[in-house]
């Protein structure tokens, strides 16, 4: 019987624009944009932000060199959350309603102190609410050091929430990640970014005893 089910936060809680998020960081002065920025896992200074090898001022310092001039805290945030398309209020309702059933809910993102600026604010669902008021737990890429799919990461929430993976369910749109949760034995849904997960997921909440 499922008890806990994890969720990833961009494509599956929030709908992920990339090209807007291209965008943006070109408008910066990026030119290699498409080449520093990955949809799922973040590499080089950008991965290094997420990974928690950097703080987000060393990311400013690092990030304006490569643009050739200075950034303010502004103007990277709205870059950065150019990946944010919408957060659709089914998803909304729906975490509310699982929770209401018993289920306990966590999310396992990877992230960086500028998506998690607005997330962890009340601007999250434009209601006043943070991803607090949606979630038991986070586990945050950039807090804990790790990013998926690297199987530390999912170990690490796995022994923090005291989880049996034959009773929880892992939900992402990256296929990589989905792959590493269930090489741990985690019931998986891997739904396409922006797509309704919803039904999906009451389905294999029936069919997993």
């Amino acid at each position: 019987m499922i008890k806990n089910i994890i969720f990833d936060l961009g494509g599956v809680i929030m709908t992920i624009s990339q090209p807007q998020a291209l965008e943006r960081f070109k408008a910066l002065g990026l030119k290699d944009a498409e080449r520093q920025l990955d949809p799922y896992t973040q590499s080089g200074i950008f991965g290094d932000l997420e990974e928690g090898k950097i703080t987000a001022e060393d990311f400013r310092r690092e990030l304006s060199k490569l643009v050739g001039r200075e950034l303010t805290f502004d103007e990277y945030k709205h870059a950065w959350l150019g990946y944010r398309w919408e957060v659709p209020q089914r998803n909304l309702d729906f975490l509310k309603e699982l929770r209401a059933q018993g289920y306990r809910l966590v999310l396992l993102s990877n992230t960086n102190p500028f998506m998690m600026s607005w997330g962890l604010s009340e601007e999250f669902d434009g209601n006043g609410k943070s991803l607090y008021d949606y979630f038991d737990a986070l586990y945050l890429s950039f807090k804990l050091g790790v990013m998926k799919p690297n199987e530390k990461f999912f170990r690490t929430v796995m022994e923090s929430e005291n989880i049996n993976p034959e009773e929880s369910v892992f939900v992402d749109d990256g296929p990589r990640n989905v792959a590493a949760a269930a090489n741990l034995g985690l019931h998986t849904l891997c739904p396409e970014n922006g797509s309704d997960w919803t039904g999906d997921l009451k389905e294999l909440l029936k069919t997993v005893r």
